[in-house]
């Protein structure tokens, strides 16, 4: 694979931070833009070894800045625009910032690639933007049923990078991951929101609904879609997936979970974490064809198994003290 000059938004997040990390290792330049703290903080890549980290060129800044998007820009062949707000219960708190962050910004960064010529430039969906399954598999032609603001703003950001590619001819794709999980993810997400009381001995675990089905894709699986999209001319202009092709329910993944753990815990639905009735999202379940055709990817972690021994490496990462002290188990995460 021929060396890149990277631009990787996000970089210090979940997703970002696998990714910047993969990036690295196989030689590639990687310029990384994380948010402005007082504190300097650049999120997890602060936790990269720091002959990982050395290699990093680490910019402090914010996408709802145009002029400095277009700055940081230059000399970047690809850009991975992972950046965004992302809790959906905090999209009902504030959601006019969801379109600041990730509609704006979006256009900026656009803005900024097109004026830069990258040669590709990868924007990062969801599958909220779906909404429950009308049929499943869900394929890339499914209905556009956004059920929250976060799911609406990302359905215009999507919208806006495919936009730039018919108006423009800039080389987009929009990349679509289902539900990543693994070491690194925020507690507004239910697998670390469960493992993470699980290991801090919490003695009632307090979590939403039970009942909605996820399609769970393994964080390294999720960074092979990233890097799969890497000199590939087949994918500009197309919208993929990346999916296992298998759900399981919370109430499953529990029960996964506390059998991994061996623990026994009681369970307290919290309020305060469900969806409003008509914007929660009963199922979603994702086809990869397209994604094995044109990105010839296909996860690694797949089926029950999979997703059994996924559990099981982040539950592994948990159990580290400094891992887990990261996280504020004991209250509800926006």
């Amino acid at each position: 694979m021929k060396k890149k000059n990277v631009f990787v938004t996000g970089g210090g997040g979940f997703i970002g931070s696998h990714l910047v990390e993969k990036l690295v290792k196989l030689g590639h330049n990687v310029k990384t833009l994380v948010p402005y703290t007082v504190d300097n903080s650049w999120g997890w890549i602060d936790t990269f070894p720091k002959e990982i980290k050395k290699k990093i060129q680490v910019i402090t800044g914010d996408v709802c800045d145009g002029n400095l998007m277009i700055n940081e820009l230059r000399g970047s062949d690809i850009v991975f625009h992972l950046a965004a707000l992302i809790s959906i219960p905090y999209s009902y708190k504030s959601p006019k910032s969801y379109i600041s962050t990730n509609v704006s910004g979006t256009l900026n960064l656009l803005e900024a690639a097109r004026k830069n010529s990258i040669e590709l430039f990868v924007q990062t969906s969801t599958s909220e933007v779906y909404g429950s399954a009308q049929y499943v598999p869900i394929d890339e032609n499914h209905p556009l049923n956004a059920q929250s603001p976060y799911a609406a703003s990302k359905v215009a950001g999507d919208q806006l990078a495919l936009s730039y590619f018919r108006a423009f001819n800039l080389p987009v794709m929009v990349l679509r991951p289902f539900n990543t999980f693994g070491p690194r993810q925020s507690m507004r997400a239910a697998i670390p929101t469960i493992i993470s009381q699980i290991i801090n001995d919490e003695k009632i675990l307090k979590i939403g609904t039970l009942n909605s089905r996820r399609d769970f894709t393994y964080i390294s699986d999720t960074v092979d879609g990233y890097i799969s999209a890497i000199g590939n001319k087949k994918c500009i202009g197309e919208c993929i997936q990346l999916g296992t092709g298998v759900d399981f329910s919370i109430g499953e993944t529990l029960n996964f979970i506390t059998n991994l753990t061996k623990s026994k815990i009681k369970i307290q639905t919290d309020k305060k974490r469900m969806r409003p009735i008509k914007s929660e999202v009963n199922r979603l379940l994702s086809s990869n064809k397209k994604a094995k055709k044109i990105l010839n990817w296909r996860p690694k972690f797949s089926g029950k198994k999979g997703f059994i021994n996924g559990l099981s490496n982040t539950i592994d990462w948990f159990k580290v003290s400094r891992n887990l002290e990261s996280y504020k188990t004991d209250i509800y995460n926006y």
